[in-house]
């Protein structure tokens, strides 16, 4: 069992990163003295571990209560905001209460969420089974839901009580969304770690293989690079904003084909792509690097061009309404090297449009 600490002083957490310790779930959270347990979760994923998390839940004396929500990036909205806390109302949850988020990233998201504004704030616990969740979206404190003209853009900063990553879960994930953690694992490596990167290049086959061995250690060090910038910038007042390369134009792609047609990573990995040659268009980056990050993106088959009918001025204009915008002015994430970044503003529109054609 490996422990990643985020350090947020009296809100610091764990990341309990093992194969196999799904059941414990229950047993590590007896101290913390919570008067029910709720879990919130989808039916594709549920149906899988909802017995073992609720029995663990139940077996150390816990009341435990799960609702279940349609499974789809589509759904985290409002709406189900809303049955969410009426399922918590009517079943008395009160301050005492724990959300645990069982589920990929839009459970996360929206469990987190919920927690956030439920009688001003209760605990919640990530338990995250996609491998892009166990990376990135589990930890940090982001919650959210969408609207139909942005993706988060109604959310709040707020910091699970613990996140127990079971590597074992990614087992019964489709490939294609294995490869969408995997794009942010790509991700962790342009920005901050280039010996992550130069790992990712040379064990694709037995990363894709699930190989407990080196996917725990993409995992750790992935969580170990979050939890870094995050204890230093919880908020996203400065450093916390490199953790979004690839998301100004991922996010605008997601938004123009109603969440709908790509799955989060593939968008992102086509926004890094896009970026790194927005990076090179502006002279920050060279043509060597940007070459390896697409050929890396390539390799493991995620997508790394627009499609053709998605039209440039259109995802700019999305951009334009990101919340990442300050003062009018879009923010980009550019790389200047592999393990290197620089928050850019000010850019001009037609070096967008060049690096999205």
């Amino acid at each position: 069992m490996q422990t990643v600490r985020v350090e947020l002083g009296e809100r610091s957490y764990d990341i309990v990163i093992d194969t196999g310790i799904l059941s414990g779930i229950g047993e590590r959270i007896k101290g913390f003295n919570f008067s029910k347990v709720a879990v919130i979760s989808n039916p594709t994923v549920f149906n899988i571990y909802g017995d073992v998390v609720i029995n663990s839940i139940k077996n150390a004396g816990f009341e435990t209560l799960n609702v279940i929500i349609p499974d789809g990036e589509e759904y985290k909205n409002f709406n189900q905001t809303y049955q969410i806390l009426t399922e918590l109302l009517k079943n008395k949850l009160d301050r005492k209460s724990c959300l645990i988020a069982l589920g990929g990233g839009v459970i996360g998201d929206i469990t987190g969420f919920v927690a956030s504004i439920y009688m001003r704030g209760i605990d919640f616990i990530q338990v995250p089974t996609t491998l892009l969740s166990q990376v990135d979206s589990s930890v940090g404190g982001k919650t959210g839901v969408n609207h139909e003209l942005g993706k988060n853009m109604i959310g709040t900063f707020y910091q699970p009580r613990l996140v127990w990553i079971d590597i074992d879960t990614l087992k019964t994930l489709p490939k294609r969304e294995i490869l969408c953690g995997i794009a942010e694992i790509i991700k962790y490596g342009v920005i901050w770690d280039e010996e992550l990167f130069e790992f990712l290049m040379h064990h694709r086959e037995s990363i894709l293989n699930l190989d407990p061995l080196p996917l725990t250690h993409i995992i750790r060090r992935s969580c170990e690079i979050k939890a870094e910038v995050v204890s230093k910038d919880e908020r996203e007042a400065g450093l916390r904003a490199i953790l979004n390369y690839g998301h100004t134009i991922g996010h605008a792609i997601e938004t123009e084909t109603g969440y709908s047609r790509f799955l989060h990573g593939e968008a992102i990995a086509i926004g890094m792509n896009r970026e790194a040659w927005l990076s090179e268009i502006m002279g920050f980056l060279n043509r060597k690097d940007a070459l390896k990050i697409k050929a890396v993106i390539d390799s493991y088959g995620l997508p790394s061009e627009l499609p053709e009918d998605l039209n440039a001025d259109k995802l700019i204009s999305h951009m334009k309404l990101d919340k990442k915008v300050e003062a009018g002015e879009m923010k980009f994430i550019l790389p200047e090297k592999i393990g290197k970044v620089k928050i850019q503003k000010g850019i001009d529109i037609e070096n967008v449009r060049k690096a999205l054609n």
